[in-house]
């Protein structure tokens, strides 16, 4: 069944502003199974149901890595907590819309951040925990003399209530801000006063407050 864009988008969008800035102290963590062969560069797919987005750029490792954790840089400025710390648990909450509780449960640098969505709750789904228990996936490897970033949502698929939107949110994030935040130095993250992200709010007439 078609979902009403204009009527979901402004909930979902403001999901993904979840997430805490980030600064370069960081905790070592073993490194997990490697997942490098199936990065894909500048490309949107769905991997075994799971929503996935690539981008490949000619900067290091360390400087994608420094991007992805200064979440305040591309994500959104309306943050409590920490993300530079393994174990660190951080809160994202907009009015009765979302609420969304985080911890980072891998933190290699240069290589790997994971995030563990610990709690979450939508005010537009039937389901009101979707996310919840999903794992927010960031790999980093080298490749052909270009830096590859592989992100994936792990639980995130077509039988969400949100997908679409969500899946149309981070691509313009990832493909967007984070990677503009990586190249140019500078992102679009969304506003501490609650705006979002210009581009999705031309896209899908939202308001701008």
């Amino acid at each position: 069944m078609k979902k009403n864009w204009k009527e979901m988008a402004p909930a979902c969008v403001l999901l993904f502003a979840i997430f805490t800035s980030c600064h370069q102290n960081t905790a070592l963590h073993p490194i997990a199974s490697n997942s490098e062969s199936n990065i894909h560069s500048n490309k949107t797919m769905n991997n075994q149901n799971n929503y996935t987005t690539s981008i490949s750029v000619t900067q290091s490792p360390q400087t994608v890595f420094e991007a992805i954790i200064n979440v305040r840089g591309w994500w959104s400025e309306n943050i409590q907590g920490s993300t530079d710390v393994l174990n660190s648990e951080f809160m994202y909450g907009y009015k009765d819309v979302h609420v969304a509780k985080m911890k980072i449960v891998e933190l290699i640098p240069n290589k790997k951040v994971v995030w563990l969505v610990l709690e979450n709750q939508f005010n537009f789904t039937k389901d009101k925990n979707e996310w919840k228990g999903n794992r927010i996936v960031f790999d980093i490897a080298e490749k052909d003399g270009m830096t590859e970033l592989h992100f994936t949502q792990e639980g995130l698929v077509p039988e969400y209530e949100c997908y679409n939107v969500c899946e149309d949110a981070w691509t313009s994030y990832i493909q967007g801000s984070l990677k503009n935040l990586i190249i140019h130095g500078k992102g679009n993250p969304n506003s501490s006063e609650g705006g979002l992200n210009a581009e999705l709010v031309e896209k899908w007439g939202l308001p701008n407050k």
